[in-house]
Parts: structure tokens; sequence; C-alpha cells
């Protein structure tokens, strides 16, 4: 009779035989990791695999894809990458070129030769440019695509780097420019300036040819605090810096002040989201909010003057108020004008707000799209740079993406937007059709999917489910082309579910699924697996569900909760041991999400979604495949291999792949990021008996793969 090593354990958490993988680079880790990779790989990296990596590749490479831009003074730019050119180049072009079928590009960085001379693993991070002269912006670097980056200056006349300049060692934490030579440097670089979570405790006054260890620090938390920041408000008739503090994941503590430091606080509760222009403020409330003799509820918005408020004014002016399924998605300032973005049922309905001293002007944007996955943004990075011109993207399950230019200050009626550029068709949709469907969940709650397939089935649907669930993240079908080649192309079907934990029906949506209800969430799921069998879809067997990051602590507990419902996992990125995850990277500014484990009353709730220490053995598990990045420092990597060691010496097809490189995502470059997806949906179309069914072959005896 086979003997298990059943640890840890509900009953001794901390009981923990392979703490040794949260060792990143130590060798005995990284031979385990390398040792496992190659053996998956071995099993699903063949003919198949090679074939649709190198599909999906060509795809990301294409050259008629849209460049995705953001303007700054009179340029727009962006960052390409292709085959040609993996690592990617950065470049700018104008509007009016960018209109033409082929732009030029004027080519301002080759990220691949900046690699090979430095010999660095340099990964583009984003650039912020001084925005008065134009003439120097600070580039973020990182390494295999970490979130700590190297920051360093670059002349845009010479293209060259700045010897001398703003150039600061690898940290967490970022820049923003105050003039050509002085900058808020908020940063965890330096000996007591990162907060428990890894991101930066203070904001340093950084000026050109200083030492930034030695710059004064004008502002500062302590390091339970998630992190600051500091930024100037170029929107003010006269300077204005911003400096925010977060407490928590939800929470956010203003002060307005000068290059001295914070002069006072923005009295508004700490989980309200808000946004000022110039003299003007708009706030959401997460909860209802009694102030100026009237409640507001909880994802209200609400306008006033700036000066007004701080001068004891609490009269608002009532911008949006929510409905049971109608929620605020975000809200943005340009040219002086609100533009808010709300759900109606999950449909996207836009407007602006033009604000003076009588009232706020309301005007629906009716001209902008108004099904599918839309967004607007403004063109332009800088906010008092911006004009009124916003960009659309517009996009559903079977329509690529198109981008569209809208200006708001045309007169009305409003025309229609303009189409700058369209992303070409990746699959073949022919015959597939979009529907909306409801589960009902175990406390009754009726739970939305959307679901993308053939029009006709036979009942037994090789189906992909996906939901991520958290931090009040609106989740909404999109035109996935991976899916679209690998699964939805060869006859299968697409789903994804809207359940709790996510946005998409305002702060009671999130609320029901945080903390406590982070289970009821994962139940949610289950429902919508559960109803698609129901409905004559599929079966458990034929049902493959995947999801990333806290989506890959929904699928880990699919696998030890519901693991009748499902017939293959694939688990990415993945936190899974809720007793340690405050303890690994960024884990501690978590908290607000799940729980803290070190408090014994929140541990009672935490201990029922850590699958890592809930897997037993003799459990009807599905297959499983567990993949992370070693180069992830958000998410640690010792989660998904601690999670794939105890599932293999409990006797489980469990698998696992680790990417050199990456972050938080899947890879370096297109073919990197190819191979990621690839691997998972060979592994899932396999595992469900979808082709030539090698994972329950391999798995037979059952055997450790574990080095102890």
């Amino acid at each position: 009779m086979t003997a298990f090593d059943f640890r840890p354990t509900l009953d001794a958490p901390d009981d923990d035989p392979y703490l040794w993988l949260e060792d990143v680079e130590g060798e005995r880790a990284l031979a385990w990791a390398a040792s496992q990779s190659a053996r998956t790989l071995g099993h699903f990296g063949v003919t198949q695999f090679d074939r649709d990596r190198d599909a999906l590749t060509a795809i990301f490479d294409r050259p008629d894809k849209i460049p995705l831009i953001t303007r700054r003074g009179q340029y727009l730019y962006n960052f390409w990458q292709d085959a040609g050119n993996p690592r990617g180049l950065w470049r700018r072009t104008s509007l009016a070129a960018y209109m033409k079928v082929d732009p030029h590009w004027e080519l301002l960085l080759d990220l691949d030769a900046l690699a090979a001379s430095d010999g660095e693993d340099w990964i583009w991070r984003g650039a912020s440019l001084e925005p008065e002269r134009r003439e120097r912006a600070v580039l973020g670097l990182s390494r295999g695509g970490r979130e700590a980056v190297v920051h360093r200056e670059f002349d845009l006349e010479s293209l060259n780097f700045v010897a001398d300049g703003f150039n600061l060692a690898e940290a967490k934490g970022g820049v923003n420019w105050l003039d050509p030579d002085t900058l808020l440097l908020s940063s965890a670089l330096g000996d007591g300036m990162a907060t428990r979570s890894g991101y930066a405790r203070t904001v340093r006054l950084w000026k050109r040819g200083a030492d930034p260890l030695t710059a004064p620090i004008i502002f500062e938390t302590g390091s339970e605090s998630l992190g600051v920041s500091g930024r100037l408000d170029r929107t003010a008739e006269s300077e204005r810096l911003l400096f925010i503090e977060r407490p928590a994941s939800f929470e956010k503590i203003g002060r307005i002040g000068d290059r001295s430091g914070p002069k006072m606080r923005i009295d508004l509760p700490r989980d309200a989201s808000w946004s000022g222009f110039g003299d003007w403020l708009a706030v959401k409330p997460r909860k209802p909010w009694t102030v100026g003799g009237m409640t507001h509820a909880a994802d209200a918005l609400i306008g006033i003057s700036l000066s007004s408020f701080i001068a004891g004014e609490r009269s608002f002016a009532i911008l949006f108020e929510p409905g049971d399924r109608r929620s605020l998605q975000s809200f943005f300032w340009n040219n002086g004008k609100l533009i808010i973005s709300y759900l109606v049922n999950l449909d996207p309905r836009f407007e602006m707000f033009t604000p003076d001293r009588q009232e706020w002007t309301r005007r629906a944007l009716d001209t902008v799209p108004a099904e599918g996955t839309v967004h607007l943004v403004s063109l332009d990075a800088e906010r008092h740079e911006t004009n009124g011109e916003v960009l659309i993207s517009a996009q559903d399950p079977i329509t690529p993406r198109k981008l569209l230019l809208f200006d708001l200050n045309a007169a009305a009626p409003l025309g229609a937007p303009v189409i700058l550029k369209r992303n070409p068709e990746n699959f073949d949709a022919s015959g597939l059709v979009v529907t909306r469907h409801e589960a009902v969940s175990t406390d009754g709650e009726m739970i939305p999917y959307t679901q993308v397939g053939p029009a006709n089935g036979n009942g037994d649907a090789p189906v992909h489910l996906t939901a991520y669930g958290g931090y009040g993240k609106s989740v909404l079908p999109h035109y996935y082309f991976s899916l679209g080649k690998l699964w939805l192309e060869r006859g299968g079907t697409c789903v994804v579910a809207n359940i709790r934990g996510g946005g998409e029906f305002g702060t009671r949506w999130h609320e029901a699924g945080r903390r406590a209800g982070k289970r009821l969430a994962h139940d949610d799921f289950a429902a919508v697996a559960a109803d698609l069998v129901r409905r004559g879809i599929t079966q458990p067997r034929r049902i493959a569900a995947e999801g990333g990051s806290n989506g890959g602590l929904l699928i880990a507990n699919m696998l030890t909760r519901y693991p009748e419902s499902f017939g293959a996992l694939f688990c990415k990125v993945p936190l899974v041991d809720m007793r340690r995850y405050t303890k690994l990277l960024a884990g501690a500014s978590w908290i607000d999400e799940y729980g803290d484990p070190d408090k014994p009353e929140e541990w009672i709730f935490l201990k029922e979604i850590s699958a890592y220490h809930a897997a037993i053995p003799g459990e009807p598990y599905p297959p499983i495949l567990i993949a992370t990045t070693k180069r992830d420092d958000r998410v640690h990597p010792g989660h998904a291999r601690k999670m794939a060691a105890k599932l293999q010496a409990l006797g489980y097809a469990a698998y696992f792949y680790e990417a050199r490189a990456g972050g938080h995502g899947y890879g370096r470059d297109n073919r990197e990021r190819a191979a990621f997806i690839a691997l998972g949906k060979d592994f899932l179309r396999s595992a469900i008996g979808w082709q030539a069914d090698r994972i329950r072959q391999a798995a037979g005896t059952r055997k450790s793969q574990v080095s102890n």
C-alpha cells in the first residue's frame, strides 16, 4: 500500500516539507523546476505543440496588427514587437502619418540591440517623458520581466542614454518629472525605503546630479502601508503636488502640497475613488457616504469644486446613480470634461459631464459603440495636454478590435468616431454564435456568463471555461485570438463567467466575493460549469477550466472542492498557499482582498480556500497543469512549485512548467508567450480527450516526481 505524505494539512498548516521550493534561485529548487518543466514538455511539447506555438507566434508578429499608441506633444509613441524585433522597438510618428495605411515611424530605441550590447535580459517597462521640453525621458527596463526595474535617462535628440543623468538601480517604484532637472522619486531603492509589500515607502525630491539615496524625503509612510507616490498636477493654475498613500488595496489617502511636502489632507473617505482636474473633483464612494446633509450611495459618482471643497463646502452634484445591474466602471478627465463608462446588465454606456459654477452639463455619448467590449481612454498621456480627443477600443468574441478616434468637442449631435485601425481576423469564426446565460449559485444568486461556439451541439462539446473573480476587476469577453485559433476554430466552445469578486455589478459584487466571500465566488464558477451540463452543452469530463493569478487560486480550488465538475485544469501564475502568502514577495499587499492568515479569526475562512493545505489523496482530482515563471516577483513561483510537488507526492496527475522569464506574465517575447499559451491549450485538449490522451496513460503509476 502506498504511503502518502499529506503535509501540509489544514490541521497542521505550518508543517511544510516543501519550503525549499520557495528559494527562487536555489540550486535544488531550480533543478527540480527544470526537471519538471522538461517532463511536461516531453509529454505535451510535441508536434501539435510546435504547430500551435508557431501559429500563435505568427499572429502575435503580424505586421498589420494595430500599433497601440499614446500621444505626448506632437508625437504618437508606440512600442512594437515582431519576429524581427522580439524584444521590441520604441518609436514615434505623427497622428497624420498614423492614419495612413503604412505610416512612417521614427525609431528611438532598439531594445534587442540594447540587450545585446549590455549583456542584459532587458524587457520594456515604459517611458516617462519630461513634459515641458520633451527632450529627455526616463526609461524603465526590467530584467526578465520583473516588476522591479532599472531606470535610465534617455536623450530624445541624440538618441543616447545620459551617462550622468537620472539613472537608478533596480527597484520597484517609479519617477515623476517636476521640471527638466527635478524628479519626484517613489522607489523602494535603499535601506528602509520599502514597505512590507516591497513597494516605495517614501517620496524623495531628486535633483539632477544628486545621489538618489541621499535625496531629501518629503513624504513617507509606515512599512505596513502598501506604498506611496507623488506627482505634479499640471492641470492646476499654480504648482500643486499630489501625494498618494495606499494604506490597503482599496484605500487611498490624498494630500496636497508643494516641493517641501504635503500641506493638507483631502478630506475624503479612504475607500473612495476620486480624480481631479483643475478646480474640479469627482468622487465615487465605495460605501454609502453621508455628507452635507445627504447620503450618497455606494458606487454613485458625485462632483464638486475642489476649492469649495477645501473651504468646507460639501454640496455635491450627483452625476451617476448605480442600480442592481447598473454599475460605474471608470471615469477620467479630458480637457476639463469628465467621461464616465458604465455597464447596464453588462452592456457598455458612456456619458460626458462639463462642470461650471452653476451645474454639471450632461451629454450622452450615443455614437460610441454600445455592444461588445468597449473602452474609452485619452489619446494624450499628459492630462494637462488633452484637447478632447479620445481613443475607443471596440471588439467582441468573434470580431477583432478596432481603434477609433473620437472628438468630444464636436458640436451636437456628436458625429461618428473615425476608425483609425482594425486588427485582422485571426481565426475562422464562421458558424460561431455569441450568447449570454445565467447560472444559479449555491445561495441563489444569478451568475452571468458568455458562451461562444457552434450554434448546434451534441451535448459533448469540448468547453474552455475561465473567470477571474477578484479585486473588483470586470472581465468581459474579448476577441481572444489564441482561444479562437486553438479552440473555437477546431469546433470547441468557450465560456467567460462573471463570478463575484469582480466589478461587473459594482462594489456589492466585489464585496460578495472578497475575504470570507471568496469561497462563494468559487461556488459561482462551479455553478456555471454545472449549468453548461444542465443545458445539454457538454459533460463534466469535457470541461477544461483555466485561470491565472487570483484566477489561479480559483482553479486550484476547483481541483480540491469540485473535482467531479471538470475534465482538466490549467492553473497559471497562481497563489495557492494561503497560509504563507503574506510572507512571499508582494503578498502582504493582498490582505485587503483575502484576509490575514496570522489572525486566527481570519485563518478560519482563509483555510477554506487554501487548496495547498486541502489537497488529500484518494480524490477524483482531474489532471492539472500548474505553470509559473521564475522571474515573477509579484506572485511568488513557490506557490506553483509547492502545489505541484504536493499533488505529485499524493499520486495525482499534476504537471508543472516554469518559464525562465516573463514576470507575472507568460514570456519575454511573442514566441515565448505563444509557447506558454499553446502548452496550456494542448494540455487541456489532451486531458479532456480531444486528442490522444497521453496524460492519463503517463500518470498510470502515479509515482511521485519530487526529490525529498
